[in-house]
This record gives C-alpha cells, structure tokens and sequence, in this order.
C-alpha cells in the first residue's frame, strides 16, 4: 500500500496540503477530484516522488513499481512507434539478450560432462522460464493490441514518433505505462487527447488492471466507469468517499449540510462568548475573567467551509438571427492533404435547428469538415453551399492559442467586438469570472482555463444562427463544463459540436455523425443512443452490424417487410458494394500471380519461399473478408430495392 503521512505543502502565505493521511490500497481504484488549484496535481507528484513536500511523508513497499502519466512528458526522438513502446519491456529485452548470449556460448562449447557447462544450462533454463512468465514471446502482440486500443492503426507502427502531435506521442507513453502495468498508476487528465473510441477501450483496461489506479480527470463518466472511490481536495484537507463521481456528489452534498449546521452552530457559540467577553472587559472587576475566556476561545478549533465550488461564468448565446431552412449542403465533397484522402466523396445536409455531434477517432476529418464549412478550409472536390442568411459562429478546439498573448482581456474583447458592442465589454468579462483589475491583465498570464473563458467570452460578441463548437469543453473543469452545456441547450440556433466527452453530449444533441474510413455515417439521436446502439467497445463495428441486423430481418420471415433505407444509404451501399466487387478483382488477381509464381518447381528452393506463402494465405483470407462484406451489402441493397 500507499501510505501519505501528514503531508503539508505551503506557497507563500498559503497552505495547499494542511497535514494530510490518505492510505491507498494495493487493488484501489481512485478518483482525485477538486476545484482547480486545490491541490490535485500536486498530491499526485508528491505520491509519486516528483515533487517533495513541506512536511510529513510517503512510503510504499520497496519492491513496488509506480508509473505516473502527466501533461509536461517527453518522448524521445528517433525510434518508431513500435520501438519506444516496447522499451516498456525493458528488463524482459534484456533478459531476451541474455538468453540469446547464453544459447551461442552453449553452441560453441564442448565441455558437455564439465560442471560449468551444467551450470550454464541450468543458467539457460532458468532464463528462458523467467522469459515466458514474463510475457516475453508475446510482447509485440500485447504491444500492438494496447497501441491499437489506443488508436494506432497498423501502418503507424513503424512510422517515428517525431511525426506525431503532441497528443499522439502522449498516447505512446500512456501505452508505455499500461504495457508496463506497475503496481500503482498514477494518471493525470489521460483522456485529454483521447476521442470516444479509445476512452472506452481505456475504461474497460482499468477496469480489470491488477494493480491500484489513481485518476485525475473532469470527465465525469469516465471517473464513473473507472473508479470506485473518490478523494475530494478541499481547503487543504482531503475527503474520502467509498463511490464513484455521481455517487460522491450526493455525498458531499450531505457532508457540506451537516458541516453546515455545525459551522452555523458553532458561530452562535462564538458570537455568544464574544459578546460575553466584550461585556465583561468593560468591567474592572471581571477583565481577568475576560482575558481567560477570550484564550479559550481562541483555542476552538474553527470549522471552515469552501466557498460552493459552484462558482462560474454567466453564458448565455445571443439569440439567434433566423436563416433558410437549408442550413448548409455538402455534396460528393472530397479533401486531401497532398496524398492523403481524408474525406472521400461524402454528402451531408442541415436544416435549420438541426444539433449535430462529430464523433470518430482523431485525424478521421472532424475539424477539417468543421473548417470547410467555416471557410477556413477549401474543399478539394464536390460542392459545398451554405443557406440563405447563415452567420457562422466558430470556436476551435484552440482557440485561446490564437488569442495574442501581449494583449490586456479589455483589449482581447475589443478587437473581436463591433462598436454597438464596446460599452457592454466590462459586463461580459464580468460574467466570465474577469472582475476589476483582471481586465487589464495580459493574456499571456492566463491559465489554460482562463483562456478558455476569454476565448468563449469573445464569440457571444456577435448574433449567429450556425454554431460550430470544437472540443470546446478542452481546459474546462467540470462546472464550466456543465455551465456550457445548459447555454447550448438553450440555443435557439443550429447546432454542430465535435467532441469526445460522452457526458457533454449526452442530450446535447439529436443526430450523431460517425467519421469513419473517409466516410460519414449518420446516426439519428444523442451520443448515448449511438453507442447503445452499437454496443459495442469498436466503432468501426456500427456499419457491419446494422447491415447483418437489416439482412436477417429479410430473411427472418416472408412477412418481414422490406428494409427502408434514405437515399444517402443506397448510394452509399452502393459504392460499398462496387468497392468490394473492385477488391474481389484485385485480389484474385494478386492470388493468380502468386499462384503461377508457385508452380515453378524450383520456387520451393527459394529462400523467399516461406515469405510468399505467408503471403499468399494472407491474400486467401483478405479474398474471404471481402467477399463476406460484397455478400452483405448486397443483401440489405438488394432487400430495400426488392430484389
């Protein structure tokens, strides 16, 4: 176990950690929750040796490992994907040397009857036993599966880490850490640079990991689905609670009521003895008394409340100006980058109130559909309109990277606002947590949230009937999150958010659009119900399943009626269907090729012979794979065209 023994951690005047115990438990799975600046982050450095404190101590067991994931981590440059995600195994790698040496020093000796040459077997065995409890021969397969899990496809394996974002490389050390599975995992904000399909994957990875996990997060279904027991800091002091999130939020609130009545009942008592004291002090006779009771009452241990952390900014989006019915209008639209295709021939359409969620893995082409239709993109092909008197309000997932850090807010507010604006700017920067003097601060020494709230601020300056939101919630702590949320459930206007927080957009919004494999799939209904719809831990799942769901309800009865799909989904089972016939094609050629290449008889004295097998097994299953999903599409087009 993890043992903090009264910890105190001061900033200047200020205390941060005020003498606090917290016991972790071998198997614990813990979400670390408070307001922004009480202390989270720096709790979990002290745990885990980052950081000392002040006072006190933190020991665990010596032979135990820790791995702790947070925001300022670094990988090394020049090996691929692949290759620093299996330096998790570095003691496995190094005995995989070791048996390597010693298999060659036993080949080479002759010595079979000397003791040292039993001794070196014994040494061998030993080794290579150690090798397999270890997962040795499976490494690369285990490394692949969590890298895949994470959202790595197989053609980023051996591409270097160098040519990855910020948010991908720290995928590659969280994937690190899980490969590694220390005894006590220490992960700060993990899903920040998740989408939907890897938080999912996550959640189901911690929830069976064999050792303890401590979270920090503002994702509040994924504390819930994660943890089972929540450490609240507060004021210094540290409340622990046997629930998950929403089940400690119904438990603070019953703590805080009964901290409430004593704090009440304890300022009477006070009050009492002070007025008490004050009378007798004006009384020669009883000043003794007086100065004995008022060290008494200094004595008392004072009860303090933290202000509700309910504290937020005030938004609410202007009314929204009325536009055509057609919102906007996307047709066989294609965007590449150079080679790369991103999005390949996709229809999309908007009426006028429409509330959209763009879901899918990152870099499947969410924000670039979201900067065409912005016009901060052009298409590279197809037709893309927008309606009649459609004003477009945009915020970028960063956004408050563009704000210019030498600015004042006061200044920030005035660039972006139109004159019949200006003398409300106070007001505005009022209602987004910037009173008095903050207006005159410079952006630059904002935090990551601040900037988010002057960001935000700076859109409400101007009417719009399109709003394209992306990742907004990124920087907010989870009551600005749910201030946001209830503005946008207000808004009168269309609505299109790209997201990867379940929480956020559950009720949000009344249609979901999958980006998957350069394709659009469009799902009727909030987040929630698309991914009930799937069950499925795999969103790349949706497609096949709803074709083999629509295909047995064909064939279940001759009274089934016939499958009724929209126009978007014949064309686009269509194309499926002709992709797959192009597929067939292809493949049984390639499969002729190396067929011919094989009756050669003196291919098997090839020495890439056992290569080209591989291959051409390979090819046989691709050939099966392809003819399945022809079969399939095929089905549910034919049922819908009665055929």
């Amino acid at each position: 176990m993890i043992t903090v023994a009264d910890v105190f951690v001061k900033y200047g005047d200020r205390v941060l950690l005020d003498h606090i115990n917290l016991v972790i438990q071998d198997r614990d799975k813990v979400g670390l929750v408070g307001r922004n600046g009480a202390g989270k982050s720096t709790l979990l450095k002290i745990i885990a040796g980052d950081i000392g404190s002040d006072g006190g101590n933190v020991t665990r067991p010596s032979e135990s490992s820790l791995g702790f994931l947070h925001q300022e981590m670094n990988l090394p440059k020049g090996k691929t994907v692949m290759q620093e995600a299996l330096s998790a195994f570095g003691d496995v790698k190094a005995l995989e040397k070791r048996i390597e040496d010693l298999n060659q020093e036993i080949a080479e000796r002759t010595d079979y009857e000397s003791a040292a040459y039993t001794k070196l077997l014994e040494e061998f065995s030993e080794a290579n036993d150690r090798f397999q409890l270890l997962g040795g021969a499976s490494m690369e397969a285990e490394t692949e599966k969590v890298l895949k899990g994470l959202g790595f496809k197989s053609t980023d394996m051996d591409r270097l880490t160098d040519e990855f974002s910020g948010g991908w490389q720290m995928r590659v050390e969280l994937a690190k850490m899980l490969l590694q599975k220390p005894n006590y995992l220490l992960l700060d904000e993990p899903t920040n640079h998740l989408d939907i399909e890897s938080i999912i994957w996550l959640e189901g990875f911690l929830k069976d990991y064999p050792g303890a996990v401590i979270i920090i997060s503002h994702d509040k279904q994924f504390l819930d689905n994660t943890t089972k027991r929540t450490v609240e800091v507060e004021l210094g002091q540290i409340y622990d609670y046997k629930a998950p999130y929403s089940e400690f939020v119904a438990l603070r609130m019953e703590r805080r009521e009964k901290m409430q009545a004593a704090y009440d009942n304890q300022q009477k008592v006070i009050a009492q003895k002070e007025r008490t004291i004050n009378r007798f002090m004006a009384k020669a006779t009883k000043t003794k008394m007086a100065q004995s009771m008022k060290k008494q009452l200094d004595k008392i241990d004072r009860i303090e409340i933290a202000a509700e952390d309910t504290e937020g900014m005030t938004l609410r989006f202007p009314p929204a100006p009325r536009s055509g019915q057609i919102v906007l209008e996307a047709k066989e639209l294609d965007k590449s980058y150079g080679q790369l295709n991103v999005l390949d021939k996709v229809d999309l359409k908007l009426d006028r109130g429409d509330r959209v969620a763009f879901v899918g893995q990152n870099g499947q082409g969410k924000t670039t559909l979201a900067k065409i239709i912005i016009k901060q993109l052009e298409r590279s092909g197809g037709e893309f309109t927008l309606g009649h008197n459609v004003q477009i309000g945009y915020y970028a997932q960063n956004q408050s990277d563009t704000l210019h850090p030498k600015l004042t807010l006061l200044e920030t507010m005035e660039q972006a606002s139109p004159p019949e604006m200006r003398t409300q700017l106070r007001n505005i920067l009022g209602a987004f947590l910037f009173s008095g003097e903050d207006v005159d601060k410079k952006v630059t020494v904002l935090s990551g949230g601040e900037r988010a709230r002057l960001a935000m601020a700076c859109l409400l300056l101007k009417p719009f009937n399109l709003l394209v939101l992306d990742e907004p919630t990124n920087h907010l702590d989870i009551i600005s999150k749910d201030i946001l949320k209830k503005a946008l459930m207000e808004y009168d206007g269309t609505l299109v958010v790209v997201s990867h927080d379940r929480d956020f957009l559950a009720g949000l919004t009344n249609r979901t659009i999958e980006f998957r494999d350069r394709q659009l799939f469009d799902h009727i209904g909030d987040v929630n119900a698309f991914l009930e719809k799937r069950a499925l831990a795999d969103m790349r799942a949706v497609e096949m399943s709803t074709k083999k769901a629509a295909a047995a309800a064909v064939t279940a009865s001759d009274s089934t009626p016939k499958v009724e799909l929209s126009y978007e989904e014949k064309k686009r089972l269509t194309r499926a269907v002709q992709n797959a016939e192009r597929r067939i094609e292809r493949l049984e050629q390639e499969i002729t090729k190396i067929e011919l290449e094989m009756a050669d008889p003196s291919f098997y004295q090839s020495p890439d012979a056992e290569k080209i097998m591989e291959k051409y097994k390979g090819k046989k299953q691709d050939l099966e794979t392809a003819y399945s999903e022809w079969e399939e599409a095929q089905e549910v087009l034919d049922s819908a065209l009665g055929g």
